[in-house]
């Protein structure tokens, strides 16, 4: 068969979906899962940030398949690559963000007997991160039209892969682009996010870019000190979590009409299932804050009042912070997760739980979000290369697929977590941003901070009131002043006036070029950045 037939979506009934249990695709992806977890949390630990792995995965795949023996030609299917991707970055993000930051923040705190119950807790979270946004993708909350801008990065270069002509040459030279832009320091996949994303939405992000990353040159004020993302994050955080239940309970009379409308293309999630979804979601957060209250012997330290109080706002944190890191990644492809967790502990300061309850409360919101987020960045990618859901059993064969692939990585995760943690933590090699969380539980919180929170949370629910569920203004806005990236606010905004340029001139013909060059952007910068990072004497 031609590389192209592989690339070509099946007909309804004609095609199943290739299984991620098929020997030699599961032999792949273990080894991609192993690479992963391993590179992640080498990255977290050394540069404190996790990079965006799943176009590596789907490269391996791509060279794989060119290797000229039959028993390899199978990975020529753009929907294996898409697997490969899928357990690549699930692995990144699981091992490094959902599993190492969590554990080290008890280490730090110097309760390793504590690090145990938080490695199951928050293993745990992991799993049901992944499933719940398998479960909501495509839903009014997180629809599959949504931005979700690196996964419209790995599904353009997987696609240009396969197909080649002039979709791969335009892609070609956004990587070429990007990445020379990338070490230049200009942050490329800021600029292709502008071209992709709503524009509302961009707008606020690259306002709270710029002014974070000038109020103190220009006005002698240091946001972040005052905690003013902080504060603003919360209140739009609180007002976007009423709009996700209004959302709920709106499309139940609609969801008829939209069916209707839409026969051909695969149905929206039904609103029953959203609310049934999420309810599981906060039961499961709520057995799993049980679980780690009682694993860890928090109720040596806390009287059964505060002991329920833990267990009902740590689970409440957890999925809070989860749908506000889904939200921010769906719009711009960044998700806040390091900060919005110190919001929840700073809460949890103010509401009085002592040190140890903390640490716990802390892992755990910091758990839950990234591989969240990364699940619907690859299931937008394959939503794309199987035909953005003409195709309903297809779809929902390769979603499943998907789903399975990330539990994959996942499980493989765990134990290579458990394997090396000791080393690297006895060498000192912790993220640093767990050494941030654990300062903060020992200062504790003054009135002027917690003044602050209140007041900033204002402005921050007004926002996000007036912007509504679909722009998300609120939680962007304070995305962007809780990260210190001045050049990311004028690459978005630089992106923002090219695309409405463009688009003025040449109509709508050209947006599917915009977006393969967007594409092409964001593959550089995160391909440059993987390289330089990984490979001695890298630029970054």
């Amino acid at each position: 068969m031609s590389q192209t037939a592989h690339s070509e979506t099946p007909q309804e009934g004609q095609e199943a979906h290739p299984r991620a249990f098929a020997p030699a695709t599961l032999l792949m992806l273990l080894v991609l899962s192993v690479f992963g977890a391993i590179i992640g949390v080498q990255l977290l630990t050394t540069l404190g940030v996790t990079p965006n792995t799943a176009i590596i995965g789907a490269m391996v795949a791509m060279i794989i398949a060119r290797i000229p023996l039959q028993c390899f030609a199978r990975f020529r299917s753009i929907h294996i690559q898409n697997l490969a991707q899928s357990a690549t970055s699930a692995a990144t993000f699981g091992a490094a963000n959902s599993l190492l930051l969590p554990i080290a923040i008890p280490w730090l705190f110097g309760r390793q007997d504590m690090v145990m119950p938080m490695f199951v807790g928050v293993a745990l979270a992991m799993l049901l991160d992944g499933w719940l946004l398998y479960r909501l993708f495509n839903s009014r909350i997180f629809p599959a039209e949504g931005a979700w801008p690196p996964g419209i990065a790995a599904a353009e270069s997987i696609k240009a892969g396969d197909q080649g002509g002039k979709q791969a040459v335009l892609l070609s030279v956004g990587i070429a682009i990007g990445a020379v832009g990338s070490w230049f320091k200009f942050p490329m996949a800021a600029l292709g996010t502008a071209f992709i994303g709503n524009i509302w939405a961009l707008g606020m992000l690259g306002v709270g870019f710029l002014l974070r990353g000038y109020s103190q040159p220009l006005f002698s004020i240091d946001i972040n000190k005052l905690y003013i993302p902080h504060g603003v994050m919360a209140g739009a955080g609180v007002v976007a979590l009423f709009q996700i239940v209004r959302l709920i309970r709106q499309s139940k009379p609609r969801q008829a009409a939209t069916e209707a409308s839409h026969e051909a293309a695969l149905p929206a999630v039904q609103s029953e299932q959203i609310g049934k979804t999420i309810r599981y979601g906060a039961l499961g957060f709520v057995v799993i804050s049980v679980l780690i209250a009682l694993s860890s012997g928090l109720y040596a330290h806390l009287s059964l009042p505060w002991l329920l109080a833990f267990m009902v706002y740590a689970a409440f944190a957890a999925f809070l912070h989860e749908m506000i890191v889904g939200l921010a990644a769906m719009h711009s492809g960044w998700f806040p997760a390091f900060a919005v967790a110190l919001i929840t502990l700073l809460i949890g300061i103010l509401i009085g739980f002592p040190p140890e309850a903390l640490a716990m409360l802390c892992g755990f919101s910091a758990a839950t979000g990234p591989a969240f987020a990364d699940m619907g960045y690859d299931l937008k990618a394959g939503w794309i290369l199987r035909g953005k859901g003409q195709h309903t059993r297809f779809e929902l064969e390769g979603r499943r697929e998907q789903l399975i692939a990330a539990m994959i990585a996942f499980v493989v995760a765990m134990p290579v977590v458990l394997f090396i943690f000791r080393d690297y933590f006895s060498q000192g090699l912790v993220p640093p941003v767990a050494k941030v969380y654990v300062a903060a539980i020992n200062a504790g919180v003054s009135m002027e901070i917690a003044k602050s929170l209140l007041i900033w949370a204002i402005p921050g629910a007004i926002i996000q009131l007036i912007g509504g569920p679909g722009r998300q203004m609120g939680v962007l806005l304070a995305t962007g002043l809780l990260i210190n990236n001045p050049l990311a606010g004028w690459a978005v905004m630089i992106g923002i006036i090219i695309r409405a340029v463009v688009m003025r001139v040449g109509g709508e013909p050209v947006r599917n070029k915009i977006e393969v060059l967007a594409a092409g952007l964001i593959a550089g910068d995160a391909l440059f950045s993987f390289f330089s990072s990984v490979l001695p004497g890298g630029k970054k």
